[in-house]
């Protein structure tokens, strides 16, 4: 069965360490495969307002680049977080994104949640150490993510680098890239 790919390249700067080590790991999608790239930091989302807590918690259907991200979301079949590690954590922009999921939920008549159920969110990082455990913040935010929205978890591809292209030099990553979307998911009630 062919599945449809949503890269979400997190990073504020196109061709960085992370979305070159996704994008080796994407070469290997089976033939059949789709891959769809956005950049969240092009989208031109608006602000993100929690309402749960308020009289009219309901958020208003999206609008412009948020519809389209929205509609991204759900018509794939595997979302991939392509975000260098921030602050131990994921970018900015991934971040804003996340939040939408939180106005999705509380958009009348979207069922969110029950749409995106059954999908599987992977994520892509590079990261200055070589010592990856530097990563388990983002690795725990998305896995997170992936659990409460009953979604499957396909793992995080890390990679190490500092300034742009020093993710070639890491062989170990390209090697995993090679087979990181053919390994199997962990199902949603395991995520």
């Amino acid at each position: 069965m062919a599945r449809d790919f949503l890269f979400l390249l997190g990073s504020t700067r196109s061709g960085g360490n992370t979305e070159t080590l996704a994008r080796q790991a994407a070469e290997q999608l089976p033939a059949g495969d789709t891959a769809r790239w956005l950049s969240l930091a092009e989208l031109e989302l608006p602000e993100f307002r929690d309402l749960r807590h308020t009289a009219n918690r309901a958020q208003a259907a999206p609008t412009g680049d948020a519809a389209t991200l929205l509609e991204a979301t759900l018509t794939a079949t595997d979302l991939v977080i392509a975000s260098p590690l921030y602050w131990y954590s994921v970018s900015t922009p991934v971040k804003h994104y996340l939040d939408h999921w939180e106005a999705w939920l509380e958009t009348p008549g979207l069922d969110f949640k029950q749409r995106i159920a059954g999908r599987t969110l992977w994520g892509v990082t590079a990261l200055a150490d070589s010592d990856h455990s530097a990563a388990d913040p983002l690795v725990g935010t998305l896995r997170k993510s992936a659990a409460y929205m009953k979604m499957n978890w396909g793992g995080v591809l890390l990679g190490s680098g500092i300034r742009p292209g020093d993710i070639e030099g890491d062989a170990d990553a390209a090697a995993r890239a090679k087979t990181f979307f053919s390994s199997a998911p962990e199902s949603a009630a395991r995520a």
